[in-house]
């Protein structure tokens, strides 16, 4: 953004406009015709001379006004008085001399600043600006409260914006509504979370819907207890997983220790307030509802990698009481399943919606193919994106190469650069003193700073990224004696310009390579400068680098996840001073930022229609989403090189204004989730088989969103969905404008569709593979278009995306099955016309270990894998020729709320080659090459937050090529293209009680291996 600067004219310069003025009057005076009245304008004025607060005495007969150190200015003194005069007689002076003697003043200034306010002429200004004693004269300018964080990005703030549109102003923004954030807790004092104005308009439908109450806390200290107000009307906290004791000084309350929760509490439906970052002004911040109720359920405790953490049994009652607290809206910014969506939580939050709370959740911070969590339909999933304002600086090494990137904070002039690897304190830990670990948080390093301030101080340093908190590190430096901070990157991963404690500038992995090669060919003498933080206004949104992508695991790729993206970089909004070195607000990244996002628009949208479900609330919000930038062009991937996805955003970037008015939506409700569930083969697993013969089953890609996905299109699939007109006009006529996937045809049936108000609408939509490459995503999109007339006044446009990959072969990716023998019949749909051929491999039985573990280890080390007491370490070895490997551990082997954590290594090395880090103990990973690994199974938690001696399970599979016990008929089989085709899978002589793997191969007539399923055989 380019911000305007005040420039003096030149004197060449208002003489032209003079001149001008001049020809102007004689025109109209020639013509006959008097001249309208100049129209005048408010301009300050500058005088010379210092103002009261800092006169220091240097005019004869005047003593000084200016305070002496420690002291406020005094006014009333008699020599404030005297100095009054003065600049009132100088003023007069002045007005006498640009001939405006008897003009009155709109304001005079002489405390803080030299001058008067008054309305002129621009001829008058002219005057005023070459009189005696005049330094500027400015013309007013109009100043807009700056939202550092996004409502403004988002179209939510201004004249034109949502809140003032919607509701008449941010004061009325999401009244009526109440919050539920399940997180780490908020800190009370906080001006975001301080009490709203009384009286309230919406009292009594609170009072009427609100049934919470707020627990103050149990915490030996009563001064880290909270109390409630009008803006946070509940509290509660959940410990029954023991995570308080991680941490020393944990609060036993809803006191936020971490940081995490009063920044998504905040930035979901914080007041607007005043916000400073470590002494640096960012202006006002604000949640999407600011005029929302908040209800805190403290759910994620401090952890001591400054991580926090929750247990599943205490984020599953947390759901439960804000369902019956009465909440509209919940957001959770924790980490999820990858796989399932019948795990306690995600069960939990089925039956919230079911209940008529919409809940946003966050995709997740690892990048990659399938890394989305929270594939559950029921729930809108958040990616995290960029905003358009950012901080960016320069830094110049010794040799004059330049590196730019984000960074806050003065300017650093010429200064020594050191490695922190080469500035450690003795003894220290090498890895803490690469990561510039403070000594700030104990639980983070320790009491004992790892940076030697006699070999710092003065200096810039080069620290890695990683483990801790990127502001950590720069506090580690300060506290050294460092001047700044070079932030690297040690693998591709987000830029962000933090809020740090000494001037940084943060760069990628490449330019760590040039820079390190710079100190280590400059030796002592390398040196470097930072220039001062400038802010910009940036092309936005792009996808960020972290942010977890699909295809979802969770049903094959058949709904597309994340659902939405939103702001999640360097978001500014309040946090925990104790989890942030002593600051109110600060920013922080992550798509535990952008869910709030959602989550605070989606009460807006609750707000304006209170009578739409969670569904229709995410259909507005996906069918209004935009995908592209503030520039017109594609939304940008993480890498920055390419343009992004519906696998990386889902429907596309929030778009909060449009989604007031969407014209149609998507609905679904409990029994469409059901049958979703029942047609993964997922709501079997935890409910009666008479559920599912109850409710039916569906295609996932049948399920009504307003997204379609096929994660196995062979040669042809046909989709159904379900519009229904929540718009108050008459009739909707829409047809359909088809963007087909490349590679691809889509037909639209009708294309056409009359849809009165209240009403719904069928079509289907059939998707044909003509040239698109094999096992590779393709994309387009389906756009319903209003006809605009007289009874449609506003012309609607309801966009949904589409993600489809074409196979050769659309076969389950796994099927369990039970028993000591028996057979299976599995539907396979090929997308060729010939010979298709079912080739069994194993079964093969579990290799079971016992591990006795002792305590629990929440700071398990990816980059440094150990064993250790709450660590087992397993080395197997995959033979050439194996179909699969599979490591796993089960739910079934423990009683109570057991958290297991699996990682798999090459061995011998920190190559990680697969995890699961679910909230439970079933995790998994599985793997095709052949390779000796390292295993480590991780004990995050005991059940009742037990520390003692534990016995935990692994489970290793390896299938080789041989069949045994196993056997697919008919084989081979003549099959159609996308004619569904059906392969008998059978086993026996299995002993009972024991698991077994196996695997079936599909190959065409040409023995081209086209698919594969996984038997699964569960005791």
């Amino acid at each position: 953004m380019a911000f305007g600067r005040h420039a003096r004219r030149s004197r060449a310069m208002r003489v032209a406009a003079g001149t001008a003025l001049l020809v102007s009057l004689a025109l109209s005076l020639g013509s006959g015709v008097l001249a309208a009245p100049a129209k005048t304008g408010l301009y300050i004025v500058q005088l010379a001379g210092a103002p009261i607060a800092s006169y220091s005495g240097d005019i004869k007969g005047l003593k000084a006004t200016k305070p002496a150190p420690g002291k406020k200015v005094d006014t009333r003194s008699a020599a404030a008085k005297a100095y009054r005069s003065h600049l009132r007689a100088e003023r007069l002076d002045a007005l006498r001399s640009a001939d405006l003697v008897g003009r009155s003043t709109v304001y005079t200034y002489d405390v803080a600043f030299n001058g008067f306010a008054m309305r002129l002429t621009k001829a008058e200004a002219d005057r005023m600006e070459k009189a005696d004693g005049v330094v500027r004269v400015w013309k007013d300018r109009i100043y807009h409260a700056d939202t550092f964080t996004t409502p403004t990005f988002l179209g939510l703030d201004g004249n034109d914006g949502v809140w003032s549109q919607q509701f008449g102003g941010a004061e009325h923004a999401g009244e009526g509504m109440i919050i539920g954030v399940l997180d780490t807790g908020f800190w009370p004092e906080s001006p975001s979370f301080a009490p709203l104005p009384e009286p309230r308009p919406d009292a009594a439908a609170i009072a009427a819907k609100w049934h919470g109450t707020c627990d103050e806390g149990d915490d030996p200290d009563p001064a880290n207890n909270v109390s409630c107000n009008n803006k946070v009307i509940g509290a509660r906290w959940y410990d029954a997983g023991g995570l308080s004791s991680s941490v020393p000084d944990e609060f036993l309350s809803p006191r936020d220790r971490n940081l995490h929760g009063s920044h998504t509490a905040s930035t979901a439906g914080g007041n607007q307030a005043h916000a400073v970052v470590h002494n640096f002004d960012v202006g006002t911040v604000s949640g999407m509802a600011p005029a929302a109720r908040l209800a805190i359920y403290k759910i994620g405790w401090q952890q001591p990698d400054a991580t926090a953490s929750g247990s599943s049994v205490d984020i599953a009652a947390a759901i439960d009481d804000a369902v019956a607290d009465g909440v509209d809206v919940i957001n959770m910014s924790f980490s999820g399943s990858r796989t399932f969506v019948v795990d306690p939580v995600e069960l939990g939050y089925l039956f919230a919606a079911a209940g008529g709370v919409f809940t946003a959740v966050s995709a997740g911070n690892t990048a990659g193919a399938s890394q989305v969590a929270h594939n559950s339909p029921w729930l809108t999933t958040v990616a995290a994106s960029t905003h358009d304002r950012t901080y960016t600086r320069s830094m110049t090494l010794g040799d004059e190469t330049e590196f730019t990137g984000p960074g806050t904070g003065e300017a650093v002039p010429e200064s020594p650069l050191v490695r922190s690897v080469d500035v450690g304190m003795v003894g220290a830990d090498p890895e803490d003193v690469r990561l510039c670990l403070s000594d700030g948080d104990p639980d983070t390093a320790g009491v004992q700073p790892v940076l030697d301030p006699a070999k710092v101080a003065g200096k810039i340093v080069q620290c890695d990224r990683g483990v801790n908190a990127r502001t950590d590190k720069s506090l580690a430096v300060k506290n050294a004696g460092g001047v700044g901070m070079i932030l690297t990157n040690t693998a591709p991963n987000s830029l962000n310009a933090d809020f740090h404690l000494v001037p940084t500038i943060h760069l990628s992995e490449v330019d760590r390579t040039a820079i390190l090669a710079y100190i280590a060919s400059a030796g002592d003498a390398a040196t470097a400068s930072l220039s001062a933080a400038t802010q910009e206004q940036i092309r936005a949104p792009g996808m960020a680098a972290f942010s977890s992508s699909g295809p979802a695991l969770a049903g094959g790729g058949d709904i597309l996840k994340p659902d939405i993206t939103a702001p999640g970089v360097d978001v500014v909004a309040a946090v925990s001073p104790v989890g942030d070195n002593g600051t109110l607000y600060d920013a922080a990244s992550g798509t535990s930022m952008s869910s709030p996002h959602i989550a605070g628009i989606a009460t807006l949208l609750r707000a304006a229609h209170p009578t739409w479900s969670p569904m229709a609330i995410k259909s507005a919000l996906q069918t209004s989403a935009s995908q592209v930038d503030n520039e017109g062009k594609p939304i940008l991937n993480g890498a920055g090189n390419g343009a992004a996805t519906p696998l990386d955003f889902g429907a596309g970037h929030v778009t909060p204004p449009d989604a007031f008015n969407p014209g149609l939506v998507y609905d679904s409700g409990l029994a469409d989730w059901v049958q979703y569930g029942c047609g993964i083969g997922q709501i079997q697993l935890v409910f009666a088989p008479s559920v599912c013969t109850s409710f039916g089953s569906i295609d996932a890609s049948n399920l009504n969103l307003a997204t379609i996905a096929i994660g196995d299109l062979a040669g042809s699939q046909t989709v159904t969905r379900t519009v229904t007109n929540v718009s108050t006009d008459d009739a909707g006529i829409y047809d359909v404008s088809v963007q087909a996937p490349a590679g691809t045809q889509v037909e639209v049936t009708p294309s056409r569709l009359i849809v009165p108000p209240g009403q719904s609408k069928s079509f289907s939509v059939k998707i044909t593979r003509t040239t698109a490459a094999l096992n590779a995503y393709t994309f387009g999109s389906i756009t319903w278009v209003e006809k605009k007339g007289k009874t449609s006044p506003h012309a609607h446009s309801v966009r949904s995306n589409i993600a489809v990959r074409p196979v050769a072969l659309a076969a389950p990716g796994e099927i369990d099955v039970s028993g000591t023998s028996g057979t299976r019949a599995v539907t396979v749909t090929p997308g060729y016309t010939g010979q298709l051929n079912a080739i069994p491999h194993g079964l093969v039985a579990d290799a079971k270990t016992t591990h006795s573990l002792t305590g629990t280890n929440t700071n398990f080390s990816t980059a440094a894998p150990a064993a250790g007491p709450a660590v087992a370490k397993i080395t197997v070895t995959v033979p050439a020729g194996s179909r699969l490997a599979r490591f796993a551990t089960f739910h079934a082997d423990y009683s109570g709320a057991t958290d297991l954590d699996l990682f798999v290594y090459t061995a011998g090395t920190t190559t990680l080659r697969g995890s699961s880090a679910g909230a439970t103990a079933e995790e998994s990973v599985t793997l095709t090459a052949a390779g000796t690994y390292d295993i480590y199974v991780v004990l995050f938690a005991q059940p009742g937050g037990a520390t003692g001696p534990f016995d935990v399970f692994h489970h290793a599979f390896v299938v080789p090529a041989a069949a045994s016990n196993l056997t697919a008929t008919p084989s081979p089989q003549s099959v159609t293209t996308a004619v569904p085709a059906t392969v008998n899978v059978n086993w026996s002589g299995l002993t009972a009680g024991t698991r077994y793997l196996g695997q079936i191969q599909f190959t065409d007539g040409g023995g081209t291996t086209i698919g594969n399923t996984i038997v699964d055989v569960v005791p």
